[in-house]
C-alpha cells in the first residue's frame, strides 16, 4: 500500500492487490475511485484487477496450498498464527476503525466499539476452535474406520460492501483455521479496510500466498474465483439475485458454495410486550449501518391492540435519531454508501406512498449536510404486505409497519415472503415465544432482542436468504473435505 492522503485528519491510504504475500498494482495500471459517502469527494485509488490478476491470486493460493506450508502446518500453530493476528487486528482498532467509517459511511462508535472488536473475535473464536475439532472413530468386528477433515483447497470469498472488514473475518478466519489458502474480493465500494488485512496476515508470520486479496469488479474478478476449477470452496454475502448468478457460475467447475444473500425480516411485536424494550430494540434493528443489513429488521408487525401505542413511541424515538458526519462519536446514523443506494433508497419510499402506505416521518434527502448521502430515518406505515416495500429488500433506513390481529397471522405475514433470514420476536409469554419462534420460517430468530451473536451457532438463512450455514462447527464442516478412512485390524 502506497501513496498517503489526509482526509479530516485521518491518513488514508490508496489501495493495491495483495497477492502471494505482496502490495502489487494491478498488470495493467489500472484503477478505480472509492469515495467517501458522507461528502462523495475521493478517499482513494483502489488497483483494478482483471482476469490476469485474479488468476495469478488463484495462483498463487494453490501453489502454496498443495506445498503444504499452511494445509500441512500442525493445527497448533496455526492456531498460534491467527490468534496473532486477533491481537493486531485489535492494535490497530482505531485505524481501521477510522477507514471503515470513512469507507462505508457508517458512525465511529460502531466501527470502533463493535465492527472491529468483533473482526478480531473471528480470528481468536475460529483460531481457537480448530484445535478441538472432532475426528469420529467407529469399531468393527474386524475393522476400524476413521473421518478425517481436511483442508479444501483454494477458497473464494466474495465479502459485501455493508460490513466489510467483520464480514471478511468472519470468513476468512474459518477458512484459514481449516489449513485452506484464501482469495477474498471486497466490495468496491469498501476496499480500504479489507486491504489492510494483507499487512496484519504479514506481521503474524502468515505465509506468503495463504491470503490474497484482489479488488475490482465482480464481473470479471468475482467470475474468475466462482470458475476456476482450483478453487474448491466459495463463499458469497450479498443480493440474491448476484448470489443466483455466483451460484450458476460455480456449478461450471462443481464448486461447493455458501450463500448469505437479502433478508426482509419480520419484527413481530405483541400485545404482551414490554413496548420500551421493543421499541429500543426495533429502532436498533432497522436504523442500525443505516439499515443496510441485511438482518434488519425492516418488517415490524404490530398487534392492533397495541398498535397506535407502539407508533406513536416508535416514531417519537425516530426522530431522536442523530444523522450527521460518521466521525462525530454523537452520531447514530451516517451516511448510506453512494448516492445511487440514497436514489434506490428513495425510489422504494415513493413507490409504499403510490402503494397507499402513510408516511409517519422521514422519506428524503437530507439537504443541510452538504454532498454526502445522508437520508432521514423513514417510518411507512398502515402497509399491507403484499406491497412492495413489505415484499422487497430496501436495504436502508425505510422499516414498514404491519398491524396484525392474531398469532395465526402474525405467522402467516412473517412467512408470506420470499426471504427467510432471520426473524424478531417480543413477547413476555415463553410458551407463545416459542411457539412463534418454531412456525417461523428463517435461519435465525431472536426473542426480545436482535444480532446476539454466539459464534458457536449456524448462521445463514432459507429460500432466497441463502443456502448452507456457517458458524462453529458448521464452518469447519463447509471450508474441509469430510475423508472416511476404513482399515483392516
Amino acid at each position: 500500500m502506497t501513496k498517503q492522503g489526509t482526509l479530516e485528519g485521518i491518513k488514508v491510504q490508496d489501495a493495491q492487490l495483495f497477492i502471494d504475500g505482496q502490495y502489487v498494482d494491478a498488470h495493467s495500471g489500472a484503477t478505480f475511485d472509492s469515495l467517501n459517502p458522507a461528502n462523495n469527494q475521493k478517499l482513494a485509488s483502489v488497483a483494478k484487477a482483471d482476469e490476469t490478476d485474479t488468476k495469478r491470486a488463484i495462483d498463487a493460493a494453490h501453489r502454496t496450498f498443495v506445498s503444504g506450508v499452511w494445509s500441512r502446518m500442525p493445527v497448533e500453530e496455526r492456531s498460534r498464527i491467527l490468534c496473532k493476528m486477533s491481537d493486531l487486528i485489535l492494535e490497530k482498532v482505531d485505524e481501521l476503525a477510522y477507514v471503515e467509517t470513512l469507507d462505508v459511511g457508517k458512525p465511529i462508535k460502531e466501527s470502533r466499539d463493535f465492527d472491529i472488536p468483533r473482526a478480531a473475535a473471528n480470528f481468536r473464536f475460529f483460531a481457537e476452535m480448530a484445535k478441538y475439532v472432532v475426528h469420529e472413530h467407529y469399531d468393527m468386528s474386524n475393522h476400524m474406520s476413521y473421518t478425517q477433515y481436511a483442508p479444501a483447497g483454494v477458497t473464494s470469498l466474495i465479502i459485501p460492501w455493508n460490513l466489510p472488514f467483520m464480514q471478511m473475518t468472519w470468513k476468512a478466519s474459518a477458512a484459514l483455521a481449516s489449513g485452506n489458502s484464501v482469495v477474498v474480493k471486497p466490495a468496491s465500494y469498501t476496499p480500504l479496510s479489507a486491504v489492510m488485512l494483507g499487512d496484519i496476515a504479514n506481521k503474524a508470520g502468515l505465509p506468503p500466498g495463504v491470503l490474497n486479496i484482489v479488488t475490482g469488479p465482480g464481473g470479471t474478478v468475482g467470475t474468475v474465483m466462482a470458475t476456476d476449477p482450483k478453487v474448491r470452496r466459495l463463499s458469497f454475502v450479498g443480493e440474491s439475485e448476484t448470489g443466483k448468478t455466483v451460484m450458476a457460475n460455480a456449478s461450471k467447475s462443481l464448486i461447493p458454495v455458501s450463500l448469505e444473500l437479502g433478508g426482509k425480516s419480520a419484527n413481530i411485536v405483541f400485545e404482551d410486550a414490554d413496548l420500551d424494550e421493543a421499541v429500543a430494540g426495533s429502532i436498533e434493528a432497522i436504523f442500525r449501518n443505516q439499515g443496510e443489513i441485511c438482518l434488519a429488521g425492516s418488517r415490524i408487525l404490530v398487534q392492533e391492540s397495541v398498535y397506535d401505542q407502539f407508533l406513536d413511541k416508535f416514531v417519537e424515538a425516530v426522530k431522536k435519531i442523530k444523522v450527521g458526519d460518521p466521525l462525530d462519536e454523537a452520531t447514530d446514523m451516517g451516511a448510506l454508501v453512494s448516492s445511487g443506494h440514497l436514489e434506490t433508497v428513495d425510489n422504494y419510499v415513493q413507490i409504499g406512498l403510490q402503494e397507499g402506505a402513510k408516511l409517519a416521518y422521514g422519506g428524503k434527502r437530507i439537504d443541510d449536510l452538504g454532498e454526502g448521502n445522508f437520508y432521514m430515518p423513514t417510518v411507512l406505515y398502515d402497509v399491507n404486505n403484499n406491497m412492495r416495500v413489505a415484499q422487497e429488500e430496501i436495504f436502508g433506513p425505510v422499516p414498514v409497519v404491519i398491524p396484525f390481529k392474531t398469532e395465526e397471522e402474525a405467522i402467516a405475514i412473517a412467512n408470506d415472503s420470499i426471504y427467510g433470514l432471520a426473524g424478531v420476536v417480543w413477547t413476555n409469554d415463553l410458551r407463545k415465544a416459542h411457539r412463534v419462534s418454531a412456525s417461523i420460517h428463517s435461519g435465525l430468530l431472536w426473542i426480545n432482542c436482535w444480532y446476539v451473536r454466539d459464534l458457536r451457532t449456524p448462521f445463514g438463512g432459507s429460500k432466497a436468504s441463502g443456502i448452507g450455514r456457517e458458524g462453529g462447527r458448521h464452518s469447519f464442516e463447509f471450508y474441509t473435505e469430510a475423508k472416511t478412512i476404513t482399515m483392516k485390524k
